[in-house]
């Protein structure tokens, strides 16, 4: 993925009633064009921004010097993975190898959108709720604030970002309403399985490597 501010995969509009135009064009359309400009800034001044993204977030997460542009682009991943996690007509359930590793995983299809729902009500304050391959199985897990799973050589399949800033216009202080609409009704099953049968991180014997996607 490379470090920019790429077009939705839908139109404003296209996840109404769930999620507004409004908010959309608040957090794309601002947030997360903010998060890549600064990045930018950031990158060029140390002569990183000609990197793939997920390379500039491995290395400046090794710096502690350099946490300002660690923040601002594992942010401006997060949104741009997020925003393919949503589809209009979105939500129902998965088929295929991703049914049978989440069902071997969490007992249930509905077992596993208990425990997501739960994680993702959790996050105390700001940050992401993942679905990330975890070995042989799957995994649920939070990251705070602008953390992001790649920072920990873990490979992720969906997400569904907790900031106050991505649901606030349309459902208040009410989170897990949120949350209920976007798992009900907005989740892309079909990004998930591709991230399964492609992982974004491959591991080996030299640890985690860059799968070097054409896709965000």
């Amino acid at each position: 993925m490379q470090l920019t501010h790429a077009s939705l995969p839908y139109a404003y509009d296209a996840l109404e009633p769930h999620m507004s135009r409004a908010t959309l064009e608040a957090h794309h359309g601002r947030h997360h064009r903010a998060y890549v400009d600064k990045a930018k800034v950031l990158a060029k001044e140390i002569r990183m921004d000609d990197m793939p993204l997920e390379q500039i977030i491995q290395q400046a997460a090794k710096n502690a010097h350099q946490r300002d542009l660690l923040n601002n682009a594992a942010q401006a991943w997060n949104h741009a993975f997020f925003w393919r996690c949503l589809r209009p007509d979105g939500g129902g359930r998965p088929d295929g190898d991703l049914a049978k590793r989440i069902d071997a995983t969490f007992g249930s299809h509905d077992e596993f959108v208990d425990v997501f729902t739960r994680t993702a009500l959790g996050v105390f304050g700001s940050g992401w709720t993942w679905l990330v391959i975890d070995g042989p199985g799957l995994a649920v897990m939070h990251t705070p604030n602008g953390e992001t799973p790649i920072m920990h050589g873990l490979s992720p399949l969906l997400t569904i970002d907790v900031w106050e800033h991505a649901y606030y216009l349309d459902y208040q202080n009410r989170r897990p309403d949120y949350v209920a609409a976007v798992m009900g009704h907005l989740i892309n099953w079909d990004f998930a399985a591709q991230n399964l049968a492609r992982p974004r991180l491959a591991a080996s014997a030299a640890g985690p490597q860059i799968w070097n996607s054409a896709g965000g």
